[in-house]
């Protein structure tokens, strides 16, 4: 396994961790492809810079129970890991917010480039955390 790869990926989640959105966001190439969990395709930093925006005015999340793994050429790399989250504010076409925490094993594939990420795809199961935060 590449070790620069897997420290690129730990530095992406400690950042997402610490709530600092500024190193997050310097861990991606310009024109990263991000695919939404069971949604569209965004391409560039800016469209995440938006997501990730709406995600924390609407999540406050802690990814734990983080195992990362990467090709032996550095080009791509995955994550498992379990979400432990809140859900703060309601987020459109989902259940109402009312502080609901929830966990949820989750997990991401990565194409890295110069030592960036190129392309986040999040995989989560929508139905059972619809499920959690609606009990």
């Amino acid at each position: 396994m590449n070790q620069e790869s897997i420290k690129l990926i730990e530095n992406y989640y400690a950042a997402f961790n610490a709530g600092d959105m500024d190193t997050f966001l310097n861990l991606l190439t310009d024109d990263v492809i991000h695919d939404i969990n069971q949604g569209k395709r965004e391409t560039g930093k800016d469209a995440f810079r938006n997501f990730m925006g709406g995600m924390n005015d609407s999540y406050k999340e802690e990814l734990v129970d983080m195992v990362i793994m990467a090709t032996a050429d550095g080009k791509r790399a995955a994550a498992e890991f379990v979400v432990l989250g809140e859900y703060l504010e309601t987020d459109e076409g989902l259940p109402e917010a009312k502080g609901q925490k929830y966990r949820l094993p989750a997990g991401a594939f990565f194409e890295i480039r110069d030592n960036k990420v190129a392309r986040i795809t999040n995989y989560y199961n929508l139905q059972d955390w619809i499920a959690q935060v609606s009990a």
